[in-house]
C-alpha cells in the first residue's frame, strides 16, 4: 500500500513520526486504563503505574515490529539485551510518570492533568533513549 502513495512511503521512513504512531496506539491503552481505574477507586499512583505497564508491552510489540525495524534484532544475546534496555527505558519513563502524578496529587492537581504533564515528559525521554540506546541503527549491537 505504501509504494502506491509515495507521501505515506515517505512518512513511514520518519522513525519519530512511526514512534509518534506507536505512543498513541500504547497510549491509548494506558489512558484508558488509567481512567477504568481511577473510576474503580484506585489510588492515583498506582492506576497511573498499572496502566503505563500495560502500554509498555504494546509499544515493545510495537516499536520492534514497525517503528525500529533497522535497528531491531530478532533473536539472540542481542534481542535479549534489547529487551533489557527497552524495559530500562520504560522504567525510566514509568519513574517519571509517578513522580510527576505523585506530586501533582500531593500539590492538590486534578490526576488526569497530572498525567497528560507526564506523558508528554516521559514520551520524549523514552524516544531520545530508545533512538539512542535501544535501537541505534550506525551502532548495531551484537547478534
Amino acid at each position: 500500500m505504501a509504494a502506491q502513495f509515495p507521501p505515506l512511503r515517505q512518512w513511514l521512513q520518519w522513525t519519530f513520526l512511526r514512534y509518534l504512531g506507536a505512543s498513541m496506539v500504547a497510549l491509548a491503552a494506558d489512558m484508558g486504563l488509567f481512567l477504568l481505574l481511577l473510576a474503580a477507586d484506585w489510588p492515583a499512583a498506582a492506576a497511573s503505574a498499572t496502566s503505563y505497564a500495560i502500554g509498555i508491552g504494546v509499544h515493545w510489540l510495537i516499536s520492534s515490529r514497525f517503528v525500529f525495524v533497522h535497528g531491531a534484532r530478532t533473536a539472540g544475546i542481542g534481542r535479549v539485551r534489547q529487551k533489557a534496555l527497552f524495559l530500562g527505558s520504560a522504567f525510566a519513563g514509568l519513574a517519571i510518570t509517578v513522580l510527576l502524578v505523585s506530586a501533582g496529587e500531593a500539590a492538590g492537581i486534578d490526576a488526569r492533568l497530572s498525567k497528560l504533564t507526564a506523558i508528554a515528559v516521559s514520551f520524549l525521554t523514552t524516544y531520545i533513549l530508545r533512538k539512542t540506546l535501544v535501537f541505534p541503527v550506525g551502532n548495531r549491537l551484537p547478534q
